[in-house]
């Protein structure tokens, strides 16, 4: 049986919420004129077990990776979609009812539809907060220009900030940033809500970029950033990663603090080169 019709009769979050209460297995497709884009989401008795967007790369796995690192990114990648679809308010959907058998490939990752739902009205909610700085994830953030009364000044970062700010090049935006790091786009979204509004870095849009003559290139604030106390700041952000590690070298957070590890150590030898440079 086909379910299909515009959004603007049956929003998507209706969709999902009717095939997840009816146990559905099959394929929903949701195609936007306005947007040039279109969405599938695979469900297996009402759970969503793959999804994809035309506009968003599937994330492919580079070197060794952990059987549960490569599921922990599907799902990932899955909610990435998911809360993109159900920001759509216009557009047509489809769903095609379908065997198991029928079904494209096979996934080890099944998500509950009613949890995608209730972390999607909160986040509705929580973006609504932050969309005056951050309005979408296509932003590129930039690292913004040192004042002259900021000289000297140390930046008190944590460690996944820290995180984000090293993958910052003035090319990447939020959500590119957020699939090199394997990282929620939501929670990059956050921090680079927390990094913009201290002054740290500046948002601009993916197609209206200032001209060059006022924007800071990165090299430029990192020779600027080389003559200020970080050295002393990244030193302390790396001891307690560190300290951290000590006291719970295989916890649940480890693999995301020996990330954040790496990182610091990638930018202090970058800012101790521009410092000898």
């Amino acid at each position: 049986m086909a379910i299909e019709g515009p959004l603007r009769e049956l929003g998507i979050h209706d969709v999902f919420q009717l095939l997840d209460l009816s146990r559905k297995t099959g394929m929903l497709r949701v195609s936007s004129e306005l947007r040039e884009d279109e969405g599938v989401v695979l469900f297996d008795g009402g759970r969503v077990v793959q999804a994809s967007i035309r506009s968003m790369a599937i994330p492919t796995e580079s070197g060794a990776i952990t059987q549960k690192e490569m599921e922990r990114q599907a799902r990932l990648h899955i909610e990435s979609v998911v809360f993109e679809l159900m920001s759509w308010r216009e557009g047509f959907f489809s769903f095609e009812e379908r065997s198991r058998d029928e079904m494209p490939g096979q996934s080890r990752v099944t998500v509950s539809t009613e949890s995608l739902l209730m972390e999607g009205a909160r986040r509705i909610d929580e973006w609504s907060r932050i969309a005056d700085i951050v309005p979408n994830l296509t932003v590129v953030p930039e690292l913004a220009p040192v004042e002259a009364d900021r000289d000297g000044a140390m930046l008190d970062l944590l460690p996944h900030e820290w995180q984000v700010l090293t993958m910052i090049d003035g090319a990447r935006d939020l959500r590119a940033i957020a699939a090199a790091l394997a990282r929620d786009e939501f929670e990059i979204a956050k921090i680079a809500y927390g990094l913009a509004t201290t002054g740290v870095i500046v948002l601009q849009s993916a197609r209206r970029l200032t001209p060059e003559s006022e924007r800071i290139t990165t090299s430029e604030y990192l020779a600027v950033a080389a003559t200020m106390s970080l050295s002393t700041e990244l030193a302390a952000a790396r001891a307690a990663v560190e300290q951290f590690l000590r006291s719970s070298p295989s916890g649940p957070a480890a693999p995301e603090a020996r990330d954040a590890l790496d990182a610091l150590a990638r930018l202090q030898r970058v800012l101790e080169a521009r410092a000898n440079g």
